[in-house]
Order: structure tokens, then C-alpha cells, then sequence
């Protein structure tokens, strides 16, 4: 088994680069790799796409990032910002410099999960008759309106989990885990921050994630009273 410990945050985020996707978990403050996402305006990476589940959360750590103009696009159930320090995401949505796909919560959640699985597109009946899913292609199912929704995949992922082995098994605490499994599965590499690496193997009852799907792991502190 190979050890996916890393030592520092820039060889943690070592090959991110220029036009490339990155997904971020976290839901409500609970498994967002905070210490990762302040690092990255330190790295060259521009004309970024980003998929997550909130805008905002990038916005707050890594506001930088909007300020020098290097996201281009983003995926997202929740757009809006919060407070008189947020907010330059919605202007460059309103003047073009960026673009927004704005997705329902359920269809986000599960175009992740298309992606890690292999599968390229699926159809629901979720958000049919609504501005979200104007443009795409509609199809009825048994009498029953549906739009086809298409994977999403990215080349990295960032997020937290609680704990992990040197061989990338990971334990979420609590709602940690939100978009996380799916979202490890869809990268190609995943690269998380975790409270604590135990000695040995995570008991199989508390592996929420295999390490097949992890590619680096770095022990930070929790970062969101920081």
C-alpha cells in the first residue's frame, strides 16, 4: 500500500495549474479544507473552475483568487454572498468576467456522483419548468417531464475529513462528510486536510472513504475559527 502523507501544503497542492477544475466539500462550515483553500492564491494556477456547493465559502478564504479575476467559472447550488467583505463574485457574475452554472442542491450532489461513477449524463425531473434548467434537453419518462443533467468530474478535489491513515482511509466527524465520498471518487486527485494521520489502519467500521480515492493527506488544525 503506498503512503499518501505530504509534509506541507505546497507539496500537498504540487501540479495544480493553469485552466483546470477543482472541487471543494463542505456544507454549512462542516468539511471545508479551509488551511487548503487560503493557500491557493499563493499557487500559479488561473482560469480555474470551480465546483462547490457554495461560492461563497471560496469567496471567504481564498478571496484573492476573485480579486485577481483567476476563477472563470464556477458550478454551484448557492451563488449568494454574505457581508460587506463578499460579494465581488456576484459583480464579475453581473459584468461576464465570470460565468455561473447554478444547479439544484439534489441534481449537484448527484451530477458529482455520475462523475465518479462513469456515467456521463443522467435525466430528472428536478428543476423542469424552472430558469435553471433552461437551454438543456428535455425528455418525457412515463408522462413525467425530465432534464438531462451531465456529470461533473474535476482534477482535483480539496476537502477535510477527521482522520486518516498513512494509506488515505478517512473518518468524517459527524456531517463532514456531505458531497466528500462523491466528490473523492470524481477527482482525479484528491487532496485532504485532517485533524489527526492514527498509527497503523482506521478500523474498516470507520472508513467512509478507501484510500483508492485519495491521493495525498496532510495533518492541519481545524482552521474555521482562525
Amino acid at each position: 500500500m503506498i503512503d499518501k502523507r505530504v509534509a506541507s501544503i505546497d507539496e500537498a497542492l504540487a501540479g495544480l495549474g493553469d485552466g483546470m477544475t477543482i472541487m471543494f466539500g463542505g456544507f454549512g462550515g462542516a468539511g471545508v479544507p479551509i488551511n487548503l483553500m487560503r493557500a491557493l492564491p499563493g499557487t500559479p494556477a488561473n482560469n480555474l473552475t470551480i465546483i462547490s456547493n457554495s461560492v461563497r465559502f471560496l469567496e471567504d478564504y481564498a478571496h484573492a483568487l476573485f480579486v485577481e479575476k483567476r476563477v472563470k467559472h464556477a458550478v454551484a447550488s448557492a451563488a449568494r454572498s454574505r457581508g460587506a467583505a463578499s460579494g465581488i463574485s456576484e459583480l464579475q457574475l453581473a459584468d461576464g468576467t465570470m460565468t455561473l452554472d447554478i444547479a439544484p442542491q439534489g441534481s449537484f450532489a448527484e451530477r458529482i456522483r455520475a462523475g465518479g461513477a462513469g456515467i456521463p449524463a443522467f435525466y430528472t425531473p428536478t428543476g423542469v419548468g424552472t430558469p435553471v434548467v433552461e437551454g438543456k434537453e428535455h425528455r418525457e419518462f412515463n408522462g413525467r417531464m425530465c432534464v438531462l443533467e451531465t456529470a461533473l468530474t474535476a482534477d482535483f478535489t480539496l476537502m477535510r475529513a477527521d482522520k486518516a491513515d498513512r494509506y488515505g482511509n478517512l473518518y468524517f466527524r459527524g456531517t463532514q462528510g456531505n458531497f466528500g465520498r462523491d466528490m473523492a471518487a470524481a477527482a482525479k486527485c484528491t487532496v485532504v486536510e485532517v485533524r489527526e494521520i492514527v498509527d497503523g489502519l482506521l478500523p474498516q467500521p470507520e472508513i467512509h472513504v478507501p484510500g483508492v480515492f485519495v491521493k495525498r493527506i496532510i495533518q492541519l488544525p481545524d482552521a474555521r475559527d482562525a
